[in-house]
């Protein structure tokens, strides 16, 4: 059965996961979005230790497994000191530059569950009163969060119930154009995880006996370098992780074609199952592009780092700006769906 594309599916899913907040290390509530998404599929869900969402849809073969993995944790900051001004000095989740973030509304969440947005920004801004407003440098000393409350100084701050070690995210300002394209912080990886819950979805709907059986993972610590190094099942011998492809100069990603990864910072993936995804795009009329990505590691490369014996690969969305003011376009996701879709459907790689 043919896969029946649905951009404004995928759109829809990805504003919906994006506007949850899900810095590595506070991903419950997203979790929870993703399996009530699912429910009633008769789909084989659990969740692991670390909270993410493991979900299996039996094969033909139960021998010899596949595992595909998207992540939902984002990019965040926690608070690590509230100043004598009762202003917050952030320590960073994940990696990204502070220049990325100054001047973004974020959402500052309490113990308690109790939450208050503030703008992360220089504490030399006005350009009225430094000099060096343009040329101070973007770091956590100088970056600090404008609770939007009256407060003036720690002890205030403090009775708002804000605390060292409470969460903060960033405000997604998702926006959908005309043209095609979507943008939004947490594309990474968001984008794909809205992309697996589709072709799950509708895999279950339609009735498509997948050859394999096939695990999906909804990784949560993917940005701080552990997300998807356990919860693989002694038969697997395929995992593709599905995250994004990064753009820039010297780059052959591009924002309308699905990437696949030859090889990141951890080093290549595995050659075969590259070429097989590379040769199902040909035969399925799938525009893609082949790519290295220098600063880059996946839940793939993790699993390997983590001792598994896997036939390990990386694709996604070429995704531009990323960990900055991300965006993509609609074919770009539809192209990677396909994919995956073909992927799924075919042999497993010879070794």
């Amino acid at each position: 059965m043919n896969l029946q594309a649905n951009s404004k599916e995928i759109f829809l899913l990805i504003k919906n996961l994006v506007s949850i907040p899900s810095p590595s290390g506070h991903t419950r509530k997203v979790i929870d979005y993703c399996e009530q998404y699912l429910q009633g599929l008769q789909l084989e869900m659990k969740r692991n230790r670390k909270g993410g969402l493991l979900i299996t849809i039996p094969g033909k073969v139960t021998n010899q497994h596949r595992m595909l993995t998207a992540h939902v944790d984002t990019l965040g900051a926690m608070v690590k000191e509230i100043k004598p001004n009762g202003r917050l000095k952030l320590s960073m989740i994940g990696g990204y530059r502070w220049n990325s973030v100054e001047g973004e509304y974020c959402e500052i969440e309490t113990e308690t569950g109790k939450t208050y947005t503030g703008t992360i920004l220089m504490k030399q801004t006005s350009v009225h009163v430094y000099k060096d407003a343009g040329d101070a440098k973007r770091n956590e000393d100088n970056i600090e969060v404008r609770i939007d409350e009256r407060t003036e100084s720690a002890e205030e701050t403090s009775k708002l119930g804000i605390n060292v070690g409470d969460f903060v995210s960033f405000d997604p300002r998702v926006q959908v154009t005309e043209s095609g394209y979507i943008k939004s912080r947490h594309l990474d990886d968001k984008a794909s995880t809205a992309i697996l819950l589709r072709l799950i979805k509708w895999i279950q709907e339609n009735g498509v006996e997948l050859p394999y059986t096939t695990h999906f993972l909804i990784s949560n610590n993917e940005e701080i370098g552990y997300g998807g190094n356990a919860s693989i099942s002694p038969e697997t011998v395929e995992y593709l992780a599905v995250d994004m492809g990064a753009l820039g100069e010297g780059q052959a990603s591009d924002e309308y074609t699905v990437s696949i990864c030859a090889k990141d910072s951890s080093g290549p993936y595995h050659y075969g199952l590259r070429k097989h995804l590379v040769q199902l795009a040909r035969e399925n009329k799938i525009d893609y592009k082949v790519d290295i990505y220098p600063y880059y590691g996946s839940d793939a490369s993790a699993a390997i780092r983590s001792g598994f014996d896997i036939v390990h690969g990386l694709v996604g969305p070429g995704i531009e700006a990323s960990h900055a003011f991300e965006r993509t376009h609609e074919t770009s996701l539809i192209n990677t769906e396909k994919l995956l879709y073909a992927y799924l459907l075919s042999p497993i790689t010879t070794i």
